[in-house]
C-alpha cells in the first residue's frame, strides 16, 4: 500500500506541474483583464467559458473514463483508442456543424444592453471546444501509459502559449492603440473584439497542441470497430447524464444568474464579478484537478491488488487533510490575495469560503466515485450528479433574484454537499470502504475553528492580521503533524519494504 501512495503522491506532484503551473500561469491573467475591462466586459469572458466548459462534456461524452475502463479489461489497446479516438473526431465534426448554423441566433441570445457577444465569439468557442475534445482521447492515452511528464509538458506549452498571445492582444497591442500609435501592434488591435482576443489565443493555443499530438491521431488506422464502439457506448451513456450533471452543478450558476436577474446590465456586472472571484478558490480546484489527473489511472489499476480498499481509505483522508490546508491558507491569506482581481470586483469576495468548501466536497466525491467506477454500476453516478443538478437548479431559481450570486454559492456548496453524503451512504452499500471518518471529522471542524477564530481580530492592524492568521495555518499543520506522523512513518517503512522485496535477485 505505502509504494502505491507514494507513486500516486509522485504522479500528482507531476501532474501537477502540467495543471497547477499552466492554471496559475492562466490565473495571472486575471489580475490583467480584471483591470482592463469592466465587469460587464469581464462577464463576456466568464460566461463563453461556462458555455465552453459545459459542451466539452457533450463533445467527450464520458469517452476519457470509458477509454481507461477498457484499455484496462482488453488487451488490444490500440484497438481500444482508435474506436475512442474515431468516435470522437466524428462526433465532434458533427456538433461542431450544427453550432455553427446556429451561432448568430446564439450571439443575438446572449447579447444584453452592456455586452454584445459577437458571432466570431461564438465560433471561436466551438472550435475551441471541438479542439478540447479531439485532444482529450490522445491525453487520456499518455495518462494511461504513465507518461505524466510528457501530458504534463504538452499542457504547460498549450497555456504558455494561450497567456503569451493574450498578453500580447490584450496588453501591448491595446495598450498601443489607446496611446494612438501608428504602428503594427496597434493597427492589429480591433476594439470590437476586446475581450475577444481571450478567445482567439486559446484557439491557436488549441491548434498549436493538436499539431504536436498530430502522430498520435493520424498515425491510426481509419476503421471504426462498431462491435467496440457499441460496448464502450453502452458504458458511457450513464457517465453522459453524469457530466452533464456535474456541469450543472459547476457552471449553471453563472449561465443563468443573467436569466433570472431582473435588470440585465445589473446581471452581466454581477456575472463578471462573481466570475472573477470564483478563481480565488483557484489553488483547492488544482489540486483536485491534478489529483484527478493522476489517481483515475491509478486507482483502476490498483482495483486488483489486495489491499485496494485499505488505500482508497488512506488516499481519502489524507486527501481532505491537504484540501483542509489549502482551505485555511486561501482564507488566512484572502486579505492580499484579493488583489489579484480589480477593486471592482472585491464586492464579491464573500463568496470565496463558500466555494472553497464546495470545491472540497466535490473533491470528496470525486475519491467516492471509485466505487461505482470499478463495479460497473455508473448509472448511480449519474443518478448521484441529477441529484446535485436539482439541488442547484431549485436554490439558484428561488434565491437568485434577490440574492444574486451568493445564492449561487451557497447552492454549490449544498449540491456539492448532498452529492459527497449520498455518494458516501450508497458506496457503503454496494462497495464498502472503511474510511476514517473520525479523522476527517475531527480535521474539518479545527480548521473551520481556526477560521471562525480569525473574526476575532478582524479589525486590527493588517500585517499584524496576516501574520497571526498564518500562525493559525502553522497550528493546523503542526497538529497533523502530531497526529499523523507515526502513520506517515508506518506508510514510507512499508513502501521501502515492498522496493527492498521488488530489488532481490530471483
Amino acid at each position: 500500500m505505502g509504494s502505491g501512495i507514494k507513486k500516486l503522491a509522485g504522479q500528482t506532484v507531476i501532474y501537477g506541474l502540467g495543471t497547477i503551473v499552466p492554471r496559475l500561469l492562466n490565473y495571472l491573467l486575471t489580475p490583467i483583464l480584471t483591470r482592463e475591462f469592466l465587469p460587464a466586459e469581464y462577464g463576456i469572458n466568464s460566461l463563453l467559458f461556462c458555455y465552453i466548459s459545459f459542451l466539452n462534456v457533450v463533445f467527450t461524452y464520458g469517452m476519457e473514463t470509458t477509454f481507461f475502463n477498457f484499455n484496462i479489461r482488453l488487451d488490444d489497446k490500440k484497438r481500444v483508442y482508435e474506436t475512442a479516438l474515431i468516435s470522437v473526431i466524428s462526433s465532434s465534426v458533427i456538433f461542431s456543424l450544427l453550432l455553427f448554423i446556429f451561432a448568430p441566433l446564439i450571439s443575438s441570445g446572449l447579447t444584453t444592453p452592456n455586452a454584445v457577444y459577437p458571432v466570431q465569439f461564438i465560433t471561436w468557442s466551438i472550435l475551441i471546444i471541438a479542439s478540447d475534445a479531439i485532444m482529450s482521447i490522445p491525453f487520456a492515452k499518455l495518462r494511461a501509459e504513465n507518461k505524466a511528464m510528457q501530458f504534463s509538458l504538452l499542457k504547460l506549452s498549450n497555456v504558455i502559449i494561450n497567456v503569451v498571445l493574450t498578453l500580447f492582444f490584450i496588453v501591448v497591442c491595446k495598450s498601443a492603440y489607446e496611446n494612438h500609435e501608428d504602428n503594427f501592434f496597434s493597427n492589429l488591435y480591433n476594439p470590437e473584439i476586446g475581450i475577444g482576443y481571450c478567445f482567439l489565443a486559446m484557439l491557436l493555443a488549441n491548434v498549436t497542441t493538436l499539431l504536436f499530438l498530430g502522430k498520435k491521431i493520424i498515425s491510426i488506422h481509419w476503421k471504426l470497430d462498431t462491435e467496440l464502439l457499441k460496448e464502450m457506448l453502452r458504458y458511457t451513456w450513464p457517465l453522459v447524464i453524469l457530466g452533464l450533471a456535474g456541469m450543472v452543478n459547476e457552471v449553471l450558476d453563472r449561465i443563468i444568474l443573467k436569466e433570472l436577474m431582473v435588470d440585465k446590465s445589473e446581471a452581466q456586472v454581477a456575472q463578471g464579478i462573481y466570475g472573477a472571484c470564483y478563481k480565488i478558490a483557484i489553488l483547492m480546484t488544482i489540486f483536485i484537478q491534478a489529483f484527478r489527473f493522476a489517481a483515475e489511472p491509478f486507482l483502476f489499476g490498483k482495483s486488483k491488488e489486495k489491499d485496494s480498499q485499505r488505500t482508497y481509505a488512506v488516499i481519502m483522508k489524507y486527501f481532505v487533510i491537504f484540501c483542509l490546508f489549502l482551505f485555511l491558507g486561501t482564507l488566512m491569506n484572502l486579505d492580499w490575495i484579493k488583489y489579484l482581481v480589480g477593486e471592482l470586483y472585491w464586492s464579491g469576495l464573500k463568496v470565496v469560503p463558500l466555494l472553497l468548501l464546495a470545491n472540497l466536497c466535490l473533491g470528496v466525491v470525486y475519491n467516492l466515485s471509485i466505487w461505482y467506477k470499478l463495479s460497473g454500476q455508473t448509472k448511480f453516478g449519474a443518478m448521484i450528479a441529477i441529484v446535485g443538478a436539482l439541488i442547484t437548479i431549485i436554490i439558484n431559481v428561488i434565491f437568485v433574484p434577490t440574492y444574486s450570486y451568493m445564492a449561487c454559492a451557497w447552492a454549490t456548496l449544498a449540491a456539492y454537499g448532498g452529492m459527497m453524503i449520498i455518494s458516501y451512504l450508497l458506496g457503503q452499500k454496494y462497495y464498502p470502504i472503511k474510511y476514517n471518518l473520525r479523522a476527517m471529522f475531527v480535521y474539518t471542524i479545527f480548521a473551520l475553528g481556526l477560521y471562525f477564530l480569525s473574526f476575532t481580530y478582524a479589525e486590527i492592524n493588517l500585517t499584524l492580521k496576516i501574520i497571526l492568521n498564518n500562525l493559525l495555518v502553522i497550528l493546523f499543520a503542526w497538529l497533523v503533524y502530531k497526529l499523523e506522523f507515526a502513520n506517515i512513518k508506518k506508510i514510507r517503512a512499508n513502501a521501502a519494504n515492498i522496493n527492498s522485496q521488488s530489488n532481490k535477485p530471483l
